[in-house]
């Protein structure tokens, strides 16, 4: 436990930013279930929709800080791979 002013005010803030962190990964994970539940119905306006949900949200997350911003490339690429019907590589 810090005894240090600044130190006590450093947890709080980590504290703080892990939770809102864990909100951003969480819903990315989320929304990415959605879109592979639209994909695997078939339903192309849904399938539209979350894909432009979950791209809009991982861009939002990059940047904020949440997620680097290779990992959320790399979460839309397989977002854009699942949205246009290719399963082979997913």
């Amino acid at each position: 436990m810090p005894n240090i002013k600044q130190q006590k005010k450093r947890v709080r803030q980590a504290t703080r930013q892990r939770v809102e962190n864990l909100r951003w990964r969480s819903t990315a994970k989320t929304l990415m279930r959605r879109l592979r539940e639209a994909a695997d119905q078939d339903d192309t306006a849904a399938v539209g929709e979350r894909h432009r949900e979950l791209v809009r949200w991982l861009d939002k997350a990059a940047a904020s800080g949440a997620l680097h911003r290779n990992t959320a490339a790399r979460r839309k690429s397989q977002a854009a791979r699942i949205a246009s019907g290719d399963r082979s590589s997913s």
